[in-house]
């Protein structure tokens, strides 16, 4: 597809207590690597396509034992800055039924928080690249942070270059002085596609879906109600040409269902709905469906609906998956499109 992706933001090392165990009963955690615009890029070399992650990392053996990390996955790192002193941490405790998951973060002061304006040259990065991406993590880190996330939009606009994102709101991390509603709008408005959930647009810009309690689904989510989020993005973002929400409908800890909408000239698609009954990992899921999306919209540029089910189809896999990535072919998202789910043994 001749398609290059840029995306920016934190890896950290995660931290996860094994099986089901609470972080009181814990004595050893799992170490591996995630955040939200490396797991993007994971899922994107995996699916074929060339690209570049954009971070900044410590020179020490933890943050080397994550750029091999990256490699191994086929994720481009050449234009990666090092500086600082650490690597972020979070620490994952996996619920089960009525028991929520937690994260606690550990990652104060980590070397891209002290990241500054000038620090990355953009036009280098961009050169022969033809898609941005990034996350409403990475703005809420810090203000530097923020600020060279505003960079890199404003030079991918001026070199005509795609920019997504996903406004992934994490209430804990906005901590620095500025909230989201005060700093999301500007670096927003730069972008072409946006991917959010009900509860990013709500708690950001204060869209919600018309006539539904998002408290409150039992599973159960009606596209239609969410038919007015899309629209209110869109008119408050008027240069993004798609606008996609995901569906999720929380039974419990383990079973939810799984879908999404896509608006797109003033056309609304609707994928189909996933039951997902014994989930082994959920961590990743939103930017598994980003991963999904960019690669299907760079696939199938003029089928929409195909690019939406391949993104909601590639992210249903994922909560199958341990660990932030997803690591899934092209190949086995197509046969659950084509509505192969027996799981029967592939020889």
């Amino acid at each position: 597809m001749g398609t290059k992706i840029i995306t920016f933001g934190e890896i950290m090392l995660r931290l996860s207590t094994p099986g089901h165990l609470r972080f009181c009963q814990s004595d050893t955690y799992a170490a591996t690597f995630g955040g939200g615009e490396a797991n993007v890029a994971v899922s994107l070399a995996n699916f074929g396509l060339e690209t570049e992650f954009i971070t900044r990392l410590p020179k020490n053996d933890i943050a080397n034992a994550c750029l091999m990390e990256l490699r191994k996955h086929g994720v481009g790192t050449r234009h990666i800055l090092y500086g600082g002193d650490r690597l972020g941490i979070y620490f994952l405790e996996t619920g089960a039924v009525a028991r929520a998951s937690k994260v606690v973060y550990d990652r104060a002061h980590s070397a891209i928080s002290e990241i500054e304006p000038g620090m990355i040259d953009w036009k280098t990065v961009f050169n022969g690249a033809s898609w941005f991406h990034w996350t409403g993590i990475t703005p809420a880190i810090s203000q530097g942070a923020a600020e060279v996330c505003l960079e890199a939009i404003k030079a991918a606009n001026e070199l005509g270059i795609t920019v997504s994102c996903d406004l992934n709101f994490r209430k804990n991390l906005w901590k620095y002085g500025k909230s989201a509603a005060e700093v999301m709008p500007e670096l927003v408005a730069g972008c072409d596609i946006i991917l959010g959930n009900e509860e990013d647009c709500e708690k950001v810009f204060g869209i919600r879906p018309e006539n539904f309690d998002v408290t409150h689904t039992n599973g159960e989510v009606d596209a239609s109600g969410f038919e007015s989020v899309c629209r209110q993005m869109k008119n408050r973002f008027p240069r993004a040409r798609k606008v996609i929400i995901t569906l999720r409908g929380a039974i419990n800890a383990n079973h939810n269902t799984w879908g999404g909408v896509l608006l797109s000239d003033n056309r609304l698609y609707e994928s189909k709905r996933y039951d997902i009954t014994h989930i082994v990992d959920r961590v990743g899921g939103g930017d598994s469906f980003m991963g999904g999306l960019i690669y299907g919209l760079n696939r199938y540029p003029e089928d929409d609906q195909k690019a939406l089910d391949f993104a909601v189809a590639a992210s249903c896999l994922k909560h199958t998956i341990y660990g932030d990535f997803n690591l899934v072919s092209v190949e086995e998202v197509e046969k659950l499109m084509a509505g192969d789910a027996s799981g029967r043994v592939s020889r």
